[in-house]
């Protein structure tokens, strides 16, 4: 069970909170004005990778504006996105961390971008990011010194998910060292030389501390109306968000626990090689989400008298989708509907996470072909990288 808090769109404060325990030390100019940050990019694909870093960012000052590029920007520098702009824009709203975003946000971040949203500075993974000729898409900020980094999340990425759903191994969530699924992302990560580190693929190993980072820790208060969801929420995508924000809203004072299912319940119940991320990643993924007041790893399928008696639940929400019954054959909300506290919503969306794998598998090639292109334009500033240190090294070298 994991506590994750009410999350609303904040306001800027009046002045920076320094006090709060683990906080560095703020500086008098911090102290006296609010600190607005910058973040942008593509978003497709929304996964706790993307999440980790608008944290990362949000923690280093109090008011932050994400700018996210169009479809027709992302297709002429990278290739096409899986989700359209529309799609993207709402997920990164839907992001905790988020205060504000910018539509159709340009590539290429400029000083003019920055001071015309009355941004300190932008914050960026330590990876990089290329204009569709190689070149830095930050180089102007980093050089007005404008530009601050942020650790990448290791063992996730959009080429990572790409992959597991083009492979589609039951092995993908529990052992990603499974050779069939390994040469699959070589191939598919990786270009002729294979060696970006910022492509690849890496293991992602969970720690109690990444869960209490993204977790928030808020009780539910008097007054408030607990509603309880449950299922996979794998792939967690503007589907769920819709869901979950109609969920949100059942309530003046809506407190909203979502109850994730391990992987083997979702096996038996979705079939085929589901879940694509494992418990922790959805986890992580679901935390992020600014609907969301609570997280229950491993929740029963059956919403039964304990849990709703243990979490003291008002409400039981579930979307349009089809209620398998459990492996006893019994209606898994057969409690909530005695108790008169199960209510169906409709979100009007109707996208699943089939739908999400049929769009990557009908464009299997074109998905390929642009990670394979992201690929060599890493590989060519990586070499240039090389070669200007050892020109640097070889001059010391020479003076000394």
């Amino acid at each position: 069970m994991i506590r994750n808090g009410h999350h609303a769109t904040s306001e800027p404060r009046e002045e920076a909170d320094c006090t709060k325990p683990g906080s560095s030390a703020c500086s008098p100019e911090k102290r006296k004005r609010v600190v607005r940050l910058w973040c942008d990019g593509c978003y497709d694909m929304v996964h706790y990778g993307h999440s980790n870093q608008l944290r990362q960012a949000k923690a280093m000052g109090d008011y932050l504006i994400v700018g996210v590029h169009t479809d027709a920007e992302i297709s002429k520098h990278k290739g096409p996105p899986v989700f359209t702009q529309e799609e993207r824009y709402k997920m990164v709203r839907a992001i905790k961390w988020v205060d504000e975003i910018v539509e159709g946000a340009p590539y290429v971040t400029t000083l003019e971008t920055l001071d015309k949203y009355n941004c300190d500075f932008c914050v960026h993974g330590d990876d990089i990011t290329l204009t569709v000729d190689g070149k830095d898409t930050y180089e102007e900020v980093k050089r007005a010194g404008r530009y601050r980094e942020c650790k990448r999340t290791q063992g996730v990425s959009t080429t990572d998910l790409v992959g597991r759903m083009l492979l589609m191994t039951k092995a993908h969530h529990s052992n990603i060292d499974n050779p069939d699924y390994q040469q699959h992302t070589d191939n598919f990560g990786k270009g002729p030389k294979g060696h970006s580190p910022w492509t690849g693929v890496s293991q992602f190993l969970q720690t109690s501390q990444k869960i209490i980072q993204f977790a928030s820790g808020k009780e539910p208060q008097p007054g408030d109306t607990i509603i309880y969801v449950a299922g996979a929420f794998d792939l967690f995508h503007i589907g769920h968000v819709d869901f979950l924000e109609m969920v949100y809203k059942q309530a003046e004072r809506p407190y909203v626990i979502v109850g994730l299912h391990f992987d083997q319940e979702v096996n038996r119940y979705k079939g085929k090689n589901y879940p694509i991320m494992n418990i922790h990643e959805r986890t992580l993924s679901v935390l992020a989400c600014r609907y969301v007041s609570e997280v229950v790893i491993g929740a029963p399928y059956a919403v039964g008298k304990d849990l709703l008696d243990h979490f003291k639940v008002d409400l039981v929400c579930h979307g349009k989708t089809e209620v398998l019954p459990d492996k006893d054959g019994v209606d898994p909300y057969a409690e909530p509907k005695k108790r008169g506290v199960f209510r169906a919503i409709d979100s009007g969306n109707n996208l699943t996470t089939d739908d999400i794998v049929q769009r990557i598998i009908e464009n299997r090639l074109q998905f390929e072909a642009r990670n394979q292109k992201k690929e060599a334009k890493e590989m060519a500033v990586i070499e240039a990288m090389k070669k200007r240190e050892q020109k640097s090294h070889f001059l010391k070298k020479n003076q000394s």
